[in-house]
């Protein structure tokens, strides 16, 4: 089984434990067979979803009901979504020079006219204006090949929060603004159990913060909206709900976590971009989406709580 989606580069990125969705069964379901690991490793062989009935197949044989969910479930497989060389390979084609403006960047937004929102709630409208200027695509450069991913600024010094999994692979790293400005970046600090990292900017190309959401007051079914790079297309929002709190997954290729999981579209390519609220706070980090075999995107995606991801940014920043 396979995640890779021609074009969009190869996700890589961390191994998905899912929640037991079958009483007894193992917390842990395996990884199918060519699902990417840590470290682009193919995780160990699983059960697809052959052999489980159709409609035509027939009376179902007693207890075959409780295998379905395990049967479904070795078939997903959750991946980093930051873009590998072939989905950044045009949008790393842009100039190197710092401070320069990028051809073909995201230009600001532009305030809607009157009338023109339609059935858009305004709110959202509002959060993406807030959100978009603070929010960066994170490029790295190393020999011929690279990576890319999003990021946002997270305090008034310059400092900005990424995912581990978009650099951790060394090489230069830029960064490039919703005005179309390419700055340099310094990698401030890594923690890759929690797939967090801090990168920061030099003073002439800080940009404005993105308020954080307090702890605690993200609740289920309220909208959001995952801001970032998608396939290195920057100054892309997509809208969702709140689909679940306190998910228990895998990432960053360490011990089960904790994340908000949410159906707002994230592709290869948002890693480490916020998830924000309709106020235009920061409510989590995006990180990984679920799959299932020979697709992309199926509308569940995980992002890392604010709350966590802050306290990782601020014990980074205190020790780099």
């Amino acid at each position: 089984m396979s995640t890779t989606s021609t074009g969009l580069g190869e996700p890589r990125g961390p191994r998905f434990t899912s929640p037991d969705l079958a009483a007894g069964r193992p917390a842990d379901v395996p990884v199918p067979a060519g699902v990417p690991g840590p470290a682009g490793v193919p995780g160990p062989a699983g059960t697809g979803p052959a052999g489980v009935p159709g409609p035509d197949a027939g009376p179902v044989p007693a207890g075959a009901d409780r295998r379905w969910p395990r049967l479904l479930l070795a078939g997903l497989a959750v991946v980093a979504v930051s873009a590998g060389a072939g989905g950044a390979a045009g949008h790393l084609a842009a100039s190197d020079a710092p401070d320069d403006r990028v051809p073909g960047a995201a230009a600001p937004p532009s305030p809607a006219p009157s009338g023109t929102a339609g059935a858009v709630p305004s709110d959202l409208v509002t959060a993406a204006a807030r959100a978009l200027p603070g929010v960066v695509s994170v490029q790295v450069r190393r020999g011929g090949s690279g990576s890319s991913g999003s990021g946002f600024v997270i305090d008034d010094r310059g400092h900005i929060v990424t995912n581990d999994h978009v650099v951790a692979g060394g090489g230069t790293i830029s960064v490039v603004g919703q005005d179309g400005r390419r700055l340099t970046a310094r990698l401030v600090g890594r923690d890759p159990g929690s797939d967090i990292a801090v990168l920061r900017v030099g003073a002439a190309g800080r940009l404005p913060a993105l308020p954080l959401a307090a702890a605690g007051q993200t609740r289920v079914g309220e909208p959001v909206l995952a801001v970032g790079s998608p396939l290195g297309l920057s100054g892309t929002v997509t809208a969702g709900i709140v689909s679940a709190l306190d998910r228990p997954v895998r990432l960053g290729g360490g011990a089960r976590q904790t994340a908000v999981q949410t159906d707002s579209s994230i592709n290869p390519g948002n890693s480490g971009g916020p998830l924000v609220n309709a106020r235009g706070e920061v409510v989590g980090v995006n990180t990984a989406i679920a799959t299932l075999e020979g697709g992309g995107n199926i509308g569940i995606g995980f992002a890392i709580p604010i709350e966590r991801a802050a306290r990782v940014a601020a014990g980074i920043i205190e020790r780099g």
